[in-house]
């Protein structure tokens, strides 16, 4: 049966560690369907409340690059069910990934959502857009109101994706997420504290 993600990711090296570790039977054996070749509602809630993700690219020596991407919450958009694309901020101008993908379209992107504990890997390959080349689209991934330089469109073309377990996944909480957890307490508090005001101006009120 396919695996989908897999699929791709084990090699013949892979396979002879599974096998050495003891561990083949476990896969060479999965009977299901996890194909997971297109995005459902359940990964398009995911993607757009993300605000950051790590995007994976090999250059032409081999050597692996991982970048950390940044935005607005949705940032990452899902254009269809196989398609997302995202706008390329400026940043240090190394350009690195861009080279890598111009030399090879494959990546990985890992999305991480610490707070509960999940994360969704995702094989794609990518389409470097030029701003100008595709209006539509560019309007798609423009988030109004954000001052960053947008440099070019990455559309990344779903090939496979997989869910991980939450095993070792360590909760972080980004300071929206604190903010709002909190928000009752201190609104209970403001509350107390005008009750206790309330309190001492009657009691030094002579009767």
């Amino acid at each position: 049966m396919s695996y989908g993600f897999l699929d791709i990711a084990v090699t013949p090296s892979v396979r002879a560690v599974q096998a050495r570790m003891g561990a083949d039977g476990l896969w060479q054996g999965f009977k299901g369907h996890r194909e997971f070749d297109r995005f459902t509602d359940g990964e398009a809630g995911f993607i757009g409340e993300r605000d950051s993700f790590y995007m994976a690219t090999v250059s032409e020596t081999g050597w692996p690059y991982v970048q950390h991407r940044g935005g607005p919450k949705g940032f990452l958009k899902l254009i269809d069910e196989r398609t997302l694309a995202f706008a390329d901020y400026r940043g240090n101008r190394q350009y690195l990934s861009t080279g890598n993908v111009a030399a090879d379209g494959r990546a990985c992107l890992f999305l991480m959502d610490y707070a509960q504990r999940a994360r969704l890997k995702v094989f794609v390959r990518v389409e470097v857009v030029a701003l100008d080349a595709d209006p539509t689209l560019t309007a798609q991934v423009t988030v109004p109101g954000y001052s960053a330089r947008t440099e070019r469109i990455f559309k990344l073309h779903l090939q496979a994706f997989d869910w991980n377990c939450p095993q070792h996944i360590v909760r972080r909480f980004t300071q929206a997420e604190i903010d709002d957890a909190v928000q009752p307490l201190r609104d209970r508090l403001d509350a107390l504290e005008a009750e206790n005001a309330g309190l001492r101006a009657r009691l030094a009120t002579p009767a």
